[in-house]
């Protein structure tokens, strides 16, 4: 049985910066490509970043780019998302999603096992 946990939300201020991390139990983690999608009130799920199985493929959303880092440690079957310099547009509920596939996806139907979510709040 796939399970996702997600940590390391919380409320910081704009310009703050967190770590959130998603620990995979269950499959292969080392051969599925990862994402973190977010949804804030009223608004579509939409992809943050991606990672493929290997690390060595990422994606990002405009919005997130340059200022988000995505990274996966497959010996600890664990998916990172660095998040700096934080805006309080980035608020949201943020979702650890897993692949059955290697490559990397953009759309959360190409993810099948999915976390319980964790909250972040940006204030100004």
């Amino acid at each position: 049985q796939v399970q996702l946990v997600e940590s390391g939300g919380g409320l910081v201020q704009a310009g703050d910066s967190l770590r959130l991390s998603c620990k995979a139990s269950g499959g292969t983690f080392s051969t599925n490509a990862m994402a973190w999608f977010r949804q804030a009130p009223g608004k579509e799920r939409d992809i943050v970043a991606a990672i493929s199985w290997s690390g060595g493929s990422t994606y990002y959303a405009d919005s997130v780019k340059g200022r988000f880092t995505i990274s996966r440690d497959n010996a600890k079957n664990t998916v990172y998302l660095q998040m700096n310099s934080l805006k309080p547009e980035d608020t949201a509920v943020y979702y650890c999603a897993r692949s059955p596939y290697g490559r990397l996806g953009y759309k959360d139907d190409e993810y099948r096992y999915w976390g319980q979510g964790t909250q972040v709040t940006v204030s100004s």
